[in-house]
């Protein structure tokens, strides 16, 4: 019994359809590289519902007759090839006579076309792969293809793209935009459920890339630039500075067509040894041109695998390439071997008919600096006592019993004053008053008066003068038995009293207080970066940043100002969490400055107040109680420990009767 049939044409177009199109994003990338082949100036992209509803691609090239626009969905039609040649040198998009009838088996599509050179144009309608009708119609030069409907008559793949809209619009924006990166030559249009999305205006590729990517990328690009026998490798690379963990900024393209490679990818890394962190990636755009018979593009259905006949001599000129523009501009040190317009010092070489003689080192072996004659005649003889320090007197103070007055060189007074009345006079009204700790004597006790033990007689034992603005000993508490309990906070003992701490908001008392001391002090120390980082600023924060370079500076900002209003960051604030991007610090500050001539010091402490909240921005979950111990030991130490810069509390007393309450049956 024979088993072996041949099947239907519509199943085997339907099985073909699933190398082809498996995504609504397969059928956007098919018809944009159609519409460039037909030398369209003006491409639009239209989708509604994730491409399953409707997939709309219209464009102004070149357009087809009736006939051609019939037989364009019948398999192995196609005007890209025209012989086995062709298919070893292909120098068009597409699969060749299999794209349209593949989505055409597995959805409703409409054509609407027409030639500049005729007059009314066709409409074609296709359904599941059988032909409907044709009838002719009013329409612009060039081609309009509606996909309606995807996957009607596939359930099983219906099924698998449903309730993902979300991913499909991001296939479908990502299959768009290497398209548009290949050809920024021509007019590109993105529209989602009818409301646009992108709108590419031709450009170069270098204006294209920053229409795509965004304005921030603009900076970060260098040229890469090398034209071999083998190769020509065009495109840009990002700055080290720029390379980061979560970057989808990576791009290759070959004869105007966008592929993936691994071994490229490593090859660029290579170029980047040691200059990026561990796990980052830089942006790059390269765009390499190789004889089209010396390529093969057919390796995979989706064509984004590539092969290259000169695939290892390729990945060395690439990673060459790399690795010179990024020397080029500084971030890999070159060496220079060339001596041209250099001094050349000569060496000279002792030979017999030298004149010259290296002088001889010259040393004095009797020298003893201890000898009599080598000692300075006024300099203080050793054997002579300490007198002790001079103290103000302003004609009121009263000698304590058991000191001593004497006259001093130039007729000034000064008095010593002896251990065995200390104690006396410190618990005297008036020797109290005179130094300001009367409350703190009274309390301790004059026999809690510690001494510092000279090397001299009690007689010589001096009393040092003591601001009167020491004012009460200081008796702050400290915060011990700390446990951190979630959420950022944190419980902890405060004299005596158990109190729930803001582990965010201590961080920013602690951070703001370093900051304002060191901004009044000038000595705030900055963090070298390794690479530095460029920020494109506005003309107004530009002229901003230079008013304020000073406080910057204290701030520990180490900054280099270029042209156009770009920045170069040199080094970072040393107090901040390196975890804070320098850009949105930077635009904090410069928005928190009141342009209004505000005083110095309000100044000071609104930029302490932004880079503390900054800093301490999602700070506290996950700390660990040791790491709170610390924090807390730090904090114990500031002026203020109950309110933040702005007035929020920082931390909140628990009583026993709350815990009663709580604990109590209601």
């Amino acid at each position: 019994m024979d088993r072996i049939k041949l099947l239907p044409e519509i199943v085997a177009n339907q099985i073909a359809a699933g190398e082809v199109v498996n995504a609504p994003s397969n059928v956007v990338k098919e018809m944009m590289e159609n519409s460039i082949d037909a030398g369209a100036k003006c491409v639009q992209v239209n989708y509604r519902n994730g491409g399953k509803d409707l997939i709309q691609i219209v464009d102004d090239g070149i357009g087809m007759s009736a006939i051609d626009a019939r037989m364009a969905f019948d398999r192995h039609a196609t005007s890209k090839i025209g012989s086995i040649e062709d298919v070893y040198r292909l120098t068009t998009f597409g699969f060749r006579g299999e794209a349209l009838a593949s989505i055409a088996a597995v959805s409703e599509v409409e054509l609407r076309t027409r030639q500049e050179e005729d007059e009314v144009g066709t409409a074609t309608l296709i359904s599941g792969g059988e032909f409907r009708s044709q009838t002719p119609i009013a329409t612009p030069r060039g081609a309009q293809f509606l996909v309606r409907n995807l996957f009607y008559n596939v359930p099983s793949r219906r099924k698998f793209i449903d309730g993902d809209n979300a991913r499909l619009s991001s296939q479908i924006k990502q299959e768009f935009l290497r398209v548009a990166l290949c050809n920024p030559e021509v007019e590109f249009h993105l529209s989602q459920n009818d409301a646009p999305l992108y709108r590419l205006t031709p450009t170069t590729r270098r204006g294209r890339i920053i229409d795509v990517v965004g304005k921030h990328i603009r900076q970060n690009l260098l040229d890469v630039e090398v034209d071999t026998s083998v190769v020509r490798i065009e495109g840009f690379v990002g700055r080290p500075a720029a390379a980061k963990k979560r970057n989808n900024e990576q791009y290759l393209f070959v004869n105007g067509r966008y592929f993936h490679s691994l071994q490229m990818q490593r090859a660029i890394l290579r170029a980047y040894d040691k200059l990026i962190g561990e796990g980052c990636m830089p942006s790059y755009f390269i765009y390499l041109t190789v004889d089209a018979d010396r390529v093969d593009v057919n390796v995979h259905p989706q064509k984004t695998t590539v092969k290259f006949a000169d695939n290892d001599m390729i990945l060395q000129i690439l990673q060459a390439a790399v690795r010179e523009t990024l020397a080029k501009t500084g971030a890999v040190p070159m060496m220079d071997f060339s001596a041209e317009g250099r001094v050349e010092i000569p060496v000279m070489r002792s030979t017999p008919t030298t004149s010259y003689r290296e002088p001889l080192a010259m040393s004095n072996a009797s020298y003893n600096p201890f000898k009599a004659e080598y000692i300075d005649p006024t300099a203080p003889m050793p054997d002579v006592p300490f007198t002790g320090f001079d103290v103000p007197y302003d004609g009121d103070m009263t000698t304590p019993q058991g000191g001593s007055r004497e006259e001093a060189e130039g007729g000034e007074e000064q008095y010593t004053l002896h251990r065995s009345t200390l104690n006396d006079f410190l618990a005297s009204d008036m020797g109290a008053a005179r130094f300001g700790i009367a409350d703190s004597v009274a309390q301790m006790g004059a026999s809690r008066i510690e001494y510092i033990d000279a090397e001299c007689d009690d007689s010589q034992t001096m009393f040092d003068y003591v601001s009167s603005s020491m004012g009460a000993l200081d008796t702050r508490r400290s915060f011990d038995e700390v446990m951190c309990i979630g959420g950022g906070y944190a419980v902890a003992m405060y004299g005596g009293q158990p109190v729930v701490l803001s582990l965010r908001r201590v961080r920013e008392r602690l951070v703001y207080e370093e900051v304002l001391g060191s901004m009044c002090a000038g000595t705030a120390p900055s963090q070298r970066l390794i690479f530095p980082e460029t920020l494109q600023l506005s003309e107004s924060e530009y002229e901003l940043m230079e008013q304020h370079a000073t406080e910057f500076a204290a701030l520990g900002f180490d900054v280099e100002y270029l042209d156009e209003c770009r920045i170069d960051i040199v080094g970072r604030p040393a107090m901040i969490d390196m975890s804070v991007p320098l850009d949105e610090l930077l635009y904090d500050l410069l928005h928190g400055i009141d342009e209004g001539r505000m005083p110095i010091d309000e100044e000071r402490r609104r930029m302490a107040m932004l880079m503390a909240r900054r800093d301490s921005a999602g700070y506290g979950r996950g700390v660990r109680s040791v790491e709170a111990q610390e924090l807390l030991a730090r904090f114990e130490k500031c002026d203020d420990i109950s309110f933040t810069p702005s007035g929020a509390p920082i931390m909140a007393p628990l009583s026993v009767e709350e815990i009663r309450a709580k604990l109590s049956k209601q």
